[in-house]
């Protein structure tokens, strides 16, 4: 592993912000510390930076403890959510500010400049004050700013959080393609799943200062190993009473169940299906276009449940009664979770 922390533990006052955390990172890799906010994550990669020291425990780098080690030895680079870029020089100059700092030769200097302005797309921009660019595009010179003295190990703070949503999108895929073509190890902090599983090749799920689960991002949305991390993934829609909905085994001592949009399948009164015997019959609540599909909402035997219908299919109505299938729900014991599939499906059948 390049980075391990071990039996790390940090509190601030009688806030307990790290709860014996321990996990690695492969060399290369760029992984997610994925979690809702207070859950710890900010505090392990300010830590790792060696902006925060842990009260226990140690943070190890390429093999070598680092708890005494200052932030400047370490050879990291960091990426701020609010870009932290110097608002009174240029684009160039902020991108030299670290190799300056190192007072590392004129020629050099000049020459790292202009290949990181390239590499993130900036060539022409050089000359322009961080009031002149984008979102998007001052994110970038922080990027170009981080990785300029050419760090072992990248850090970033929520890096996506202050651009907005079309430019977010561009900016994941543009990131996750210049990490793995720089073979920089990277460890982001993010609350948003999409973003974790859309750009991580691993994500460290946390919760109340604890490491909840870590694994590969459809290891996790598959197979959650705790009910936190079950809950957390996706839009849970909780039922009140599983035991009502039909085919599902019974867990005893069961605290509560919920199911997620993609194993609900709604079907009209007037569509043949082929497991409308296993179904219930639920009432739509509500209707929402997202762009890509129909969100729907159903009151099924007193509870809630999300789910989507594609935008080529028959419109469902507000008030309409449907045949809703449950394919598989969750249920938890504690901070355990089970994941039980509805006996009514053979083995060839597919949910979209």
């Amino acid at each position: 592993m390049y980075v391990e922390l071990k039996n790390i533990n940090k509190s601030f006052g009688t806030f307990k912000a790290s709860d014996n955390v321990n996990f690695g990172v492969e060399k290369g890799k760029l992984v997610a510390l994925l979690g809702p906010s207070g859950s710890g994550k900010t505090t392990i990669l300010r830590m790792i930076a060696g902006l925060e020291s842990p009260d226990s425990g140690q943070v190890i780098i390429d093999g070598k403890v680092v708890n005494d080690l200052p932030a400047s030895k370490r050879g990291i680079g960091f990426v701020f959510q609010n870009y932290a870029l110097f608002r009174y020089i240029t684009v160039e100059e902020n991108v030299a500010f670290g190799l300056k700092v190192q007072k590392l030769d004129k020629t050099f200097i000049k020459e790292r400049v202009a290949e990181m302005i390239e590499l993130v797309g900036l060539k022409g921009m050089e000359k322009r004050y961080p009031s002149q660019l984008s979102g998007g595009q001052r994110q970038r010179v922080a990027f170009a700013r981080a990785i300029a003295p050419n760090p072992q190990l990248l850090l970033l703070d929520e890096p996506f959080a202050a651009i907005d949503a079309k430019v977010r999108l561009e900016l994941r895929t543009w990131l996750r393609d210049m990490i793995a073509n720089l073979g920089i190890t990277s460890i982001f902090v993010t609350h948003d799943q999409e973003e974790a599983v859309e750009v991580s090749d691993q994500i460290i799920v946390t919760n109340h200062g604890r490491v909840e689960q870590a694994g590969t991002p459809l290891e996790i949305y598959r197979n959650p190993q705790t009910a936190f991390t079950a809950s957390f993934f996706g839009q849970a829609g909780y039922l009140n009473d599983y035991h009502a909905f039909k085919k599902f085994d019974e867990i005893e001592g069961a605290d509560s169940a919920f199911t997620r949009p993609e194993f609900v399948k709604i079907s009209k009164k007037t569509e043949e299906e082929k497991y409308t015997v296993s179904s219930d019959e639920g009432i739509v609540k509500d209707v929402c276009f997202r762009g890509t599909h129909i969100e729907l909402r159903v009151l099924i035997h007193n509870s809630e449940v999300i789910a989507t219908r594609r935008l080529d299919e028959e419109a469902v109505q507000i008030g309409e009664r449907v045949n809703v299938l449950l394919t598989k729900i969750f249920v938890t014991q504690g901070n355990k979770v089970q994941q039980l599939v509805n006996h009514a499906l053979d083995e060839n059948y597919v949910f979209i």
